[in-house]
């Protein structure tokens, strides 16, 4: 099931994020993660249109949206590679016609994970906090 987030719902995503964010960019220091626990907590979920994804009520993965720019999309490992992702993506294109979003070029699996669901790089960036490489990719649905 997807719903809107609760603010009951932030200490377990603001978990799932960290656990993700360490696992997937094995390539930034985690201290630069932990720096970041407050303000994901305290500012960027609350901003975000935020979705979970639950399983036997359990939550299994999140999306957060601001406009039409994807922000985040975390699955707890347990989840993972089981579609989850794909239908938390699936459930925000069906309310927009294109979505942006940033992804680190080290980060293969989730670059392929996007352009197996229809995103393609548009421009290669400089994450201007942690100097990576990264692609600015996009969906439309045209």
């Amino acid at each position: 099931m997807i719903r809107a987030y609760k603010d009951t719902d932030i200490d377990i995503l603001i978990n799932i994020w960290y656990k993700g964010s360490l696992q997937a960019h094995y390539f930034i220091d985690a201290d630069y993660w932990k720096s970041q626990i407050e303000e994901m907590k305290e500012k960027y979920i609350p901003m975000s249109e935020t979705h979970v994804i639950t399983s036997q009520s359990k939550i299994a993965g999140f999306i957060s949206m601001v406009d039409d720019y994807l922000a985040a999309l975390f699955i707890d490992v347990a989840y993972q590679n089981n579609g989850t992702g794909k239908e938390l993506l699936n459930f925000v294109k069906r309310q927009r016609d294109m979505i942006q979003l940033k992804v680190y070029k080290e980060n293969v699996t989730a670059v392929r994970f996007y352009k197996k669901n229809g995103f393609v790089i548009k421009k290669e960036l400089t994450d201007e906090q942690t100097d990576k490489q990264e692609y600015l990719m996009e969906w439309s649905k045209n």
